[in-house]
Parts: C-alpha cells; sequence; structure tokens
C-alpha cells in the first residue's frame, strides 16, 4: 500500500493557496482518514521567486506546466489556475497520462465536461469537480451519491454570490444597482469585470454542469435561457416586495415528459419561498426529487478556503480510489437523450410592467391581447403616470399560469399599443 500520495497543484491563487493551507494544517487528519501522507510536490506560478506566505518548501514552486504534467511520480493533478482552453488542455494531458484529476473549473466543465468525462472513463481515470458549483457546498456529491437513488425532477438555485449581494443590497439598503456593485467590487466578491456574473453566464455554466449530472444528460449551455440583471428596471425590486416577492438572480432547470428546461434570469421569487431568505453572497440549491421531496443546501458560494474545502473533499476521494485501486470505476456515460422542452410547453406565472396611453379603452384592449394569445390574466393595477410620463398611465399585471411561447407572443403584440418596461417570472407561490 502507498504511504504517500503525491499532487500537482495547477494555480497558486486564491483557491490554490487555500487548498495548500488545508493540506499542510489538516496533514494529521488526512493521515488518519486515508492511511497515506498527502503530499503537494510541485505548484504552478507565474513567479517561482515570488515572497509567498506558505508553508511549502519554495523549491517545489515552478512556472514549467510541462515540468508537472510528465512528472510521473505524481498521482493527482489539481487544477485551480482558472482560464478556459490552456486548462482544457492540461487536464487532458493528465487524464492521457493516467493521473487522477481535481478541478474547480466551472468554465472548463460546462463548455467541455461531458467530454473530458469520457476521456476520463477511457483512461480509468477519476475526474472529480465539486467546487465547480457553488463554493464550498456540496451540490456534486449530493447528486451523484446522496440522491442517486432518487429521481430528480426540478432544481432552483442562487449559483452566484456577485448578483445576490447586488440584489440583497438593492432590498435592504435600497442602494442602486450601481452602487451596490461598486461596493460589491470593493469587497471582492465581483470581478473587476463583472460580465458574465451580472450578465448570468457564470450561473448559467453552473446549471449546465447541475442539469447534466441531475438529469444523466448533455445539457449544452446554447440549451440555458438566459437573461442579465440589465433587464431589472428602477422600482422594480420595490413593487416586487409590495406584491409579496423578493428579486432573486436564479438558475431554474427541470425535466418532465416534454423535455428539459433550463433557465438563469432576475424572477420574482414568493417571500414564502426558502431561496427568498439567503441573501448577501450567500448560495443555496433546492432540489426537487420524486422520493427525498423538497431539500436546500446552504452556505458560502465562494471564497478561499470555502472552494478550497471541496477540491481537498475530491482530493481525499481520489486519493481513497487510489489507495483501493479503484479509480476510474465510475461511468460517467449519459443515460437519456438530451430533449430541450419547447417554449410552448415551459409554463409559469409572469409579471408585466407597462407603459400605455391613459385614454378610455386602454384597458380592454391590452386585456383583448392577452386573450388572443390564451393567456389568463389574474391581476391588474392602473397606477397614475408621473410628470416624466405625463398622460400616460402603468399597468401591472400578473398572469395565471402561462408558457413562455404566449409570454413573448403577447409582448410582441404589445409592443403596438404599449411600452414594456419590465418582466419577470415569478415563481414559488406554492412553497410552504
Amino acid at each position: 500500500m502507498k504511504n504517500e500520495i503525491s499532487i500537482g497543484l495547477l494555480g497558486f491563487g486564491t483557491v490554490g493557496s487555500g487548498v495548500a493551507k488545508i493540506i499542510q494544517q489538516h496533514q494529521e487528519d488526512l493521515q488518519h482518514k486515508l492511511g497515506a501522507k498527502v503530499a503537494i510536490r510541485k505548484v504552478l506560478v507565474r513567479d517561482a521567486g515570488k515572497d509567498r506566505i506558505s508553508d511549502l518548501d519554495p523549491n517545489v514552486f515552478t512556472t514549467d506546466i510541462e515540468e508537472i504534467l510528465n512528472d510521473s511520480s505524481l498521482d493527482i493533478i489539481v487544477e485551480v489556475m482558472g482560464g478556459i482552453e490552456g486548462a482544457r488542455a492540461a487536464m487532458e494531458q493528465a487524464l492521457k497520462s493516467g493521473k487522477q484529476v481535481v478541478t474547480a473549473n466551472k468554465d472548463v466543465m460546462a463548455e467541455y465536461g461531458h467530454d473530458l468525462l469520457k476521456l476520463a472513463d477511457a483512461e480509468k481515470c477519476d475526474l472529480f469537480y465539486e467546487a465547480s458549483v457553488a463554493g464550498g457546498i456540496p451540490i456534486i456529491r449530493t447528486l451523484e451519491d446522496g440522491l442517486a437513488s432518487d429521481r430528480i425532477s426540478s432544481m432552483m438555485g442562487i449559483v452566484n454570490g456577485t448578483t445576490n449581494f447586488i440584489l440583497t443590497k438593492m432590498k435592504q439598503e435600497k442602494k442602486s444597482y450601481e452602487d451596490a456593485l461598486a461596493e460589491a467590487t470593493e469587497l471582492g466578491f465581483a470581478e473587476a469585470d463583472p460580465t458574465a456574473d451580472v450578465g448570468g453566464l457564470d450561473a448559467a455554466r453552473k446549471m449546465v454542469i447541475l442539469s447534466s449530472l441531475a438529469y444523466s444528460t448533455e445539457v449544452k449551455l446554447d440549451d440555458v435561457n438566459i437573461r442579465g440583471m440589465d433587464t431589472i428596471k428602477d422600482g422594480d425590486v420595490e413593487m416586487g416586495e409590495s406584491l409579496g416577492y423578493t428579486m432573486k438572480m436564479v438558475g431554474s432547470s427541470t425535466k418532465d415528459e416534454d423535455g428539459i428546461d433550463v433557465s438563469v434570469e432576475p424572477i420574482f421569487l414568493a417571500n414564502s419561498h426558502p431561496l427568498a431568505s439567503v441573501n448577501n453572497e450567500f448560495n443555496a440549491v433546492y432540489i426537487y426529487g420524486d422520493a427525498v421531496g423538497e431539500t436546500m443546501l446552504y452556505g458560502p458560494g465562494a471564497g478561499s478556503l470555502p472552494t478550497a474545502t471541496s477540491v481537498v473533499s475530491d482530493i481525499i476521494a481520489a486519493c481513497r480510489n487510489l489507495l483501493l485501486g479503484v479509480n476510474g470505476k465510475r461511468e460517467h456515460a449519459a443515460q437519456h437523450e438530451r430533449v430541450i422542452k419547447p417554449a410552448d410547453k415551459s409554463c409559469s406565472k409572469y409579471f408585466h410592467r407597462l407603459l400605455v396611453d391613459d385614454v378610455v379603452g386602454v384597458l380592454s384592449k391590452v386585456s383583448a391581447i392577452y386573450s388572443n394569445h390564451g393567456a389568463s390574466i389574474q391581476s391588474i393595477v392602473q397606477n397614475p403616470g408621473t410628470n416624466e410620463t405625463e398622460g400616460k398611465a402603468e399597468l401591472i399585471l400578473k398572469t395565471h399560469e402561462i408558457s413562455r411561447q404566449q409570454h413573448l407572443d403577447v409582448l410582441k403584440e404589445l409592443e403596438g399599443m404599449a411600452s414594456l418596461i419590465s418582466h419577470y417570472r415569478i415563481e414559488g407561490e406554492d412553497a410552504a
């Protein structure tokens, strides 16, 4: 039996340094759990001579990735350097050389995860990626193991801490979007370029990973309906509050006989829903299973040590398999054909905020448009226009459950007589 497992660490930034810290400080615990020492023998960095606060031997640092990937003495490659193409190529090379791979890279797993998992199966190697979604929350392992006996029918998740922090500040402190984003950036919750976060791409990549795993199929990024936070207009957050809703940037995923439906967008979530109380930079994933019913995982979605904790948990899993000689025994082939639900089968309630001419008969004309498309209106509230919108009236409409196609068709026909201010899905009204 091996008495030491050697690791090559690609990247020593926020997450990589956290991984090294946990392994170094928890060495006694790791040896007790595994019966073998876990040692970081090589670390890829940009500048090997840089002063670092680390317990690692300075000689382990290198700027040459090939020195690590071609080292036959290394058992596990841990990829935490970020990026897409370089990280993908490194993981492919590691797998082809028979090494186990652990990654925190959501971008690579969303774009190339299916191919990498097939390669891992072919090479009889492990590829673990717990930290690619929701930081320190063990959502991947929950879906793979904890709920393996169940059939998942849907998931809703707050899987981006930046957008959740911004919306929390907008609701609780009445900050503008710009001020809330500036605070998120200052505190390190937002990147210098927050486009992927606020535009929904970051959350969409995570929902691709979760949906593929939950439904045992190959969901792709192009399958996700994405709307960013730039669609939120002044007054929307407060208006939602007045109606009993909390604005959240939510990733939703469902699977039924009509196919899979995945989306990321700001929605109005009923205050009674557990996700409505998830605030600041925290993440949560709400899962519906046929057998288990409803369950939710909650915790820090990012950060050095929370994310590193998930990476190290994957390292421990790879070490155990290595010591038992069972690496690569779990097959990752998709069980089901990929079928994406058409827009006329995806149904929700909707909120529509319109600006119309304040004249006699406008309500009946608006109602007729909804009726033309079989879209039933649950309620209408008319507010007078402001000084800036003299001669106009604001209409707030809530629909009964309609399809996304009906929703889009109604909005298109309304273009001729109304200005659309904003629109959102309404979710969670049936939650306890």
